[in-house]
């Protein structure tokens, strides 16, 4: 989008790229061996290398970047944390759920229940009840909760 934004439709491509301070050809700007693999904060630190920002008269071999802006927006936006975006499905979720209100924490009665359809072993259960722990903490601690309250109620 910060591109899209900086771009000027009367210039080329290559004029485009060289006022905001990008490469046209990023293999020809930036040799990398095939062993080293780079992050995109460190590829665009590099390719930003040797431009000067100003114009200059003299300078007829360095490239003139009139849009620093460009890059230092894309050099933020990839030092920006990842966000987490793993969910479970709905019917892993169910069939822990359902696991758990039936035998509690006994795994190799979960492994012979008739709702395993995939057979899993007991520590594969186990592993999938851990990992909805995991990636749903409260969740998890409100559903034990009203399971406790469901036998008091019985009893």
């Amino acid at each position: 989008s910060h591109i899209r934004h900086a771009w000027d439709p009367s210039k080329s491509v290559a004029q485009n790229l060289a006022e905001m301070g990008l490469a046209e050809d990023p293999n020809k700007a930036v040799p990398i061996p095939k062993k080293l693999l780079l992050c995109l904060c460190c590829l665009l630190s590099h390719l930003t290398q040797g431009m000067e920002v100003e114009s200059d008269a003299r300078g007829k071999g360095k490239k003139i970047v009139r849009k620093p802006y460009v890059v230092n927006e894309m050099e933020y936006e990839a030092s920006l944390p990842e966000k987490k975006s793993n969910t479970l499905s709905r019917d892993l979720i169910d069939y822990v759920q359902y696991m758990i209100r039936n035998h509690g924490e006994n795994y190799k009665e979960m492994a012979r229940d008739e709702k395993n359809y995939y057979q899993d072993t007991p520590k594969q259960i186990k592993r999938k009840i851990n990992v909805y722990k995991n990636f749903y903490p409260e969740e998890y601690k409100d559903f034990v909760a009203s399971l406790k309250q469901e036998k008091m109620d019985v009893q």
